[in-house]
């Protein structure tokens, strides 16, 4: 996106929009999604990025360390579990959000809060795609032990 100016500046409306203060989702939440959709796209770049922004958000890399195996772990809420399986069903080819999903989603998330929810999972899906198609690498942003879970689906 950096070589083509006009792109990265509609990209970066986008992201500019999503990670508003008045956002009505949780700063902690859209990370935890974003970290997640960057594993499971493989992409070295937005892993190092959203992982450096989840521990500044979330104060420590405990989440960080334990999104990959979110199901297994105590330290995410009912509605970070919703929104990290919202976010792996969205993101799957094709996406696999069925029914009883989505009525799960609509008792936690207003109509608002879930709208913005899918265009953060189709802006990460977008943004990692895209740096692992190109190939863009990790820039060392942040420094966490290797986990042979991270990557895990």
């Amino acid at each position: 996106m950096g070589s083509d100016p006009w792109l990265f500046y509609l990209v970066s409306l986008f992201v500019g929009y999503i990670e508003r203060r008045r956002s009505p989702l949780d700063p902690v939440l859209r990370s935890l999604v974003s970290a997640r959709i960057a594993q499971l796209c493989h992409c070295e770049f937005c892993i190092d990025i959203t992982s450096m922004i989840l521990a500044a958000r979330s104060g420590s890399q405990d989440k960080l360390l334990a999104v990959a195996d979110w199901r297994s772990s105590t330290l995410f809420s009912e509605k970070e579990r919703l929104a990290l399986a919202y976010a792996e069903a969205a993101t799957q080819t094709p996406p696999a959000v069925d029914d009883a999903l989505r009525s799960a989603m609509a008792a936690h998330f207003d109509a608002r809060a879930l709208t913005e929810l899918t265009a953060l999972i189709g802006l990460q899906n977008l943004s990692a795609r895209f740096n692992a198609a190109m190939a863009i690498p990790a820039q060392g942003l942040c420094q966490i032990p290797t986990s042979s879970s991270q990557n895990k689906e």
